[in-house]
This record gives C-alpha cells, structure tokens and sequence, in this order.
C-alpha cells in the first residue's frame, strides 16, 4: 500500500450450471489464494454463485436463496480477511432480482450495485430474468445487515485516500454511456467490472481493446474478470479472459485460464497524480455514496514490471517504429520551420558524437522533404584542445557519407586568444577552460549562419536540458534544437535505427559514433589519444538519469518513490547506495539548472515529456529543491 500501490488480483472460478454449493467452495478457495498472496483486491465473474448461463432457473426461488445463502457465506469467510471482494450474484431486493455486483469486506456488506444495462439482442435475454435498476442509491437490509444498494456508489479506502473503486457489470462496459464514465468524473480510479462474456470469434481482440481505451480514457485501472469453465455450452462457449489495465497500459491478461489468480498491483498513486495535473476530472459528486473501508497497513511487494528504459520500447518492432515517428517528427519541425523563414540553408556543429549525428540526420531528412539540395547544410567540425582523432575522423566520414557540405574550422587560437584577454592560465583546467571552448565554438556558428543566411540548429537533447548539461548561452543556444525532447537513452537507438537502413559506408560509422564514449571532449585526451572526460563518469549514468526524469517530472513522484522503483528497476546492475548518490545529484542539478531551461530556443515536442518553458514545464529558477532532498536523506 505504500505509494499508492495495491495489489489486486482477477479470477475466472470454476463452475456448475444453478449449484451454488459447488460454486461456494470455488469461491472462498479463491479467497483464501488471495489472502495468502497478500491481495487486497479481489474481482471475481458476473453471476459467479450461481453461473451465469441458468435461464429460467433464475426464476426458480430454490436458485434465489441457493445465490443468498451463497453470498451470506462469503461474507462470514470474508471476516478474518483484509481482502476487499467484489462478486457477481443474483440476488432479490424489495421483490424485483436484479443481476449485481457485491462488494464484500471484512464480514460487512459494503454496497451492492446492479447491472444498469442488460443485453436483450442477438444470444442475450437477460430482461426475461433481471429487472432494470433505478439510477439512485438506497439503503437496504441484506443478510441482517444494512448496505447500500444503487448504481452510483464509491468505494474508498480510509488509509490509502487515492483508492476509490466502483463497479461496472459486463454490458455496462460496452455501452456508448458507461457507468464508469461518470464512476471516474466523480473520483473513482478503479473500476471493477463482474463479467461474464461469451467467446466468439475476434471478441477477445474486441474485448482488450474495450478495457484498454476505457481504462486510458477515464486515466483508471480496469479490472475485468471473465465466466469460464463450467457455463452451459447448450448455444454458447465460454472461455475465460482476464484482463488488468492501467491508464491503457496492460498490466496482466489471463486466457484460457480458470480457478487462478491473474495478480499484479496498480497504481492509484499515479492515476491520481495524472487526474490532477489533466483537470479534466471535474463533476458534481452529491449524486455519488462514498462508502469507506479500512485497511491494515503493509508493505506491498512489487512483481509489476518496472522498465529501466521508459523512454525507449524493449520490442523491436516497436522501437523501429518508434524511432521512425520520431525522425519524422523531428524532421517535420524542422521543416516546417525552414518554410516559414524561407532558409534554405541550415549549420550544425558536428562533433562526432551522438547528439549532432541525430540533429545532421534530422536535417538530411527535412532538406529530402523539402526537396533541397543537401549541400544546403553545412556541417562544422570545430577541433579544439580535447578533440580526439576518433571523433573528427568519424565527423569528417559521417558528412562525405550523407553529402552535406563539410567545414573545419579550429578553435584553439581562437580560445587561447580569449583566455589572453580575460586573464586566464590555460593551464588551469577549470569550468572557464571549457566554457570559453563550448561559447567559442556557438559564436562560430551563429556568424557562419548569419554569413550564410542559415538556420543554426542545436543538438542538445533533454537529458542534457534536465541536468543543466550544457553552456549557458554556448551548446545551450541554436537557432531552433531538433532533440530538445529526446532523452538520451533514446538519442543512441535513433542513430541505431537509421544505421541499419543505410548503405555500408553510413552504417560503419553510424555505429561507430554509437560505441563512443558520451564527451563534451573540453578538455586533452589522454596520452593515447582516447577522450578523457567521459560524461557519464560526471554526471552520473544517463540510463539512471533518464528514468529518474520520467517519473521525478513526468509523472511527479516522491524522491522516495522514484528510489523504490529504481532499485527494482536496475536490481543487479547498480547497487542501491549508488542509485541514491544519483538520485541526488539529480534533483540538486535539475532545480539548480531551470534558468538554462527558461530561455531555449524552440524545438519539436516528440513524446510524453518536454522541458521547454512553451510546452510541458513551467518552473521558478528560484526553487529550493530542499524538500526533496529531505526526503532523500532520509532514505
């Protein structure tokens, strides 16, 4: 339950056609599985006491008081339990059977809600059987208790405030107004749906995809639990299909399977942190019954899949087809930009590093778009005193490859020229050293433009932006910054992407510059010519950085949290004091490093996160980061 995680859990149960005996047993097995695994959250199918497929049974009183006797024992099993559960049955309220979802938790009942929409086409009768509730809330007495019975009810939990639960029953969900449209409006960031739905072919397809954009529309979790083994197959088949979702990410899906739990945990924290920066979830919630419930506290053991690389996708063919919309995004921008100013000429520095790579390919795609000649860009290769043969041998290889106009221009009289004037020991290799080089060579570029009347485009990209990994008013400045939104992680499979669509001389130094070591190269190579001043030795490994902004800055958790999920995430490969050392050094570099961020040029937005003051961040230089690191040292 820390950090807004619940465990929950799914379950097709095994049973008999109108034997609420058998199905009983099922049941409470189940439950126990829960409780031993530690589930707080328990979905189980529509009609589960009795099964879904009785017909006229239903009518039969015997198979009424079979589904009550049914409930009255899982409520008397649920008394030495923490788990909240929530069951389909039929059940007869003030002389009408309505089919409902029960939410069951620690011997009470909490609420039960009725089906709002009951099928009557195609294989679905259920109006013979089931009476169309009221759109409101009553208080009834079931089993001895008092409960509310009605199709507005919230379930929340006192200890963990972010959980609010409301249930949806089968048809409920594939109705053009479903119920939890208005669940989520006023506040719930869970729906539960008691399902029992028929296998045709191509439904299960269909079935995913409903449960997938109703949980991202609603910015939920979905929990879908699905009839199986045992239902009647006198004209229908059932096979049972489990589905967890979580703001249209699939968290667990189960086919096929009965009488197991599909376990996994949500994130409640998350939903609401999203809600609240979307403010779109705004409704009048005095229609709604807030119904609270209690907890026992614990840890929550996580087995979610926590991505080391949100930013980048693990399959393949995703990430190929991620890549290539981002390369056309890029370019896009570009292009767009080269139109309106009508420039027909643009200036890269080409260092032989990653970032300007990807900026001279994102170029090369935009000249092709607009039907310019490449020799229109022009690629400028500055050496200077930590320049390595490496990296301007492959700068020199990678312009002749993409036949673009190549310049050399060297910086070191220049610079030793600067260092004379303002009074510096070149000798003292210091933060002034290096600044003189980085500002030295923007000033070369932006006169060359101005020469040329050309656009000079930036190459720094967001992990740099996050980290304040750039020269104020040098690297930091262009003229319009193609990978001001691509994190670092990702910058080294675009290059990857595009290596392995080229001819063999492109891609032989494509990958080349994709194994050479991240440098800003500001200070003399080692005595064997190899770059000395490795960036990631500095700072910290981008890997680590990249997933501390995802979920520091796009999704706003706790330090501590964004250090519980890192540790989990890289279990293995760094221990957890090293995670934290960088962790740190994040969150001082990210708040001390906003008035770089609060004067960028423009540049494209490509993905979930951007750090331009125009887009998704908006940030005081003045910031104290103190509570954070608070939180930190407590760690």
């Amino acid at each position: 339950m820390k950090d807004g995680f619940i465990k929950c859990a799914v379950a097709s149960a095994h049973v008999k056609v109108a034997d609420s005996l058998f199905n009983t047993q099922t049941i409470l097995l189940l439950m126990r599985q829960a409780e031993q695994e530690q589930v707080r959250l328990l979905v189980l199918p529509e009609l589960v006491t009795s099964a879904y497929t009785c017909a006229d049974l239903f009518l039969q009183q015997t198979l009424q008081t079979g589904c009550l006797e049914a409930v009255a024992a899982i409520v008397e099993a649920s008394k030495e339990c923490e788990l909240l559960l929530v069951f389909g049955s039929a059940l007869v309220v003030e002389g009408n059977l309505y089919n409902c979802a029960v939410v069951v938790h620690k011997g009470s009942i909490l609420g039960v809600v009725p089906k709002q929409h009951l099928p009557n086409y195609q294989e679905f009768y259920e109006k013979r059987w089931f009476c169309t509730p009221e759109d409101r809330n009553r208080e009834i007495t079931l089993l001895g208790q008092t409960t509310w019975f009605g199709t507005r009810l919230l379930f929340q939990n006192s200890e963990v405030p972010e959980f609010v639960m409301a249930c949806e029953v089968c048809e409920d969900l594939w109705v053009p107004d479903s119920p939890s449209i208005g669940y989520a409006l006023a506040g719930a960031t869970v729906i539960t749906n008691c399902s029992a739905s028929d296998e045709l072919v191509g439904k299960q397809e269909y079935r995913r995809s409903l449960v997938a954009s109703q949980s991202a529309k609603l910015v939920c979790a979905y929990l879908y639990s699905d009839a199986g083994q045992g239902e009647s197959s006198t004209d229908l088949v059932f096979t049972p299909h489990n589905l967890i979702y979580e703001n249209g990410v699939q968290l667990g899906e189960q086919y096929g399977v009965t009488d197991a739990l599909l376990i996994t945990e949500i994130d409640v924290q998350k939903l609401a942190l999203e809600r609240i920066r979307m403010q779109t979830f705004k409704s009048d919630r005095s229609a709604y019954k807030a119904i609270s419930f209690s907890w026992k506290v614990a840890a929550c053991t996580l087995t979610r899949f926590i991505d080391k690389a949100p930013f980048v996708p693990s399959d393949e063919t995703n990430r190929s087809e991620r890549c290539e919309k981002i390369l056309m995004l890029q370019a896009l921008g570009l292009k767009q930009r080269l139109a309106h100013t009508q420039t027909k000429s643009v200036v890269v520095g080409l260092s032989g590093g990653l970032d300007s790579t990807l900026a001279l390919l994102v170029c090369v795609r935009a000249f092709d778009m607009l039907g310019l000649g490449r020799s229109g860009i022009v690629a400028v290769t500055m050496p200077g005193f930590g320049t390595t043969k490496r990296t301007k041998g492959n700068a020199v290889q990678l312009a002749k490859a993409l036949g673009v106009e190549l310049r050399t221009i060297s910086i070191a009289k220049a610079v030793a020229q600067h260092f004379k004037d303002i009074g510096h020991d070149p000798e003292v290799l210091d933060v002034t050293y290096e600044n003189s080089q980085a500002r030295e060579r923007t000033q070369v570029l932006m006169d060359l433009a101005n020469k040329l009347n050309a656009l000079v485009v930036g190459t720094g990209d967001l992990s740099e932006l996050a980290l304040g990994w750039a020269t104020y008013n040098g690297d930091h400045m262009s003229m319009y910054g193609v990978n001001a939104s691509v994190p670092k992680t990702l910058v080294r499979h675009l290059v990857k992407h595009v290596a392995a669509q080229s001819d063999p001389a492109l891609r032989k130094v494509l990958l080349d510059i994709v194994a050479t070591p991240v440098s800003p190269e500001l200070l003399p190579a080692n005595s064997d010519g190899t770059i000395k001043q490795v960036t990631e030795d500095i700072v910290g490994p981008y890997e680590l950085h990249d997933f501390f902004l995802y979920y520091a800055i796009r999704w706003g958790f706790s330090p501590a949290k964004v250090h519980r999920l890192a540790v989990l995430a890289f279990a293995g490969e760094y221990e957890q004091s090293f995670i934290l050392a960088w962790l740190k050094t994040f969150y001082r570099r990210f708040f001390s490093q906003q008035f770089k961020r609060s004067c960028l040029p423009d540049g494209p937005k490509i993905g979930s996160l951007a750090l331009s003051p125009r887009g998704d961040w908006r940030m005081s230089s003045d910031a104290a980061c103190t509570i954070w690191m608070q939180e930190l040292e407590a760690l």
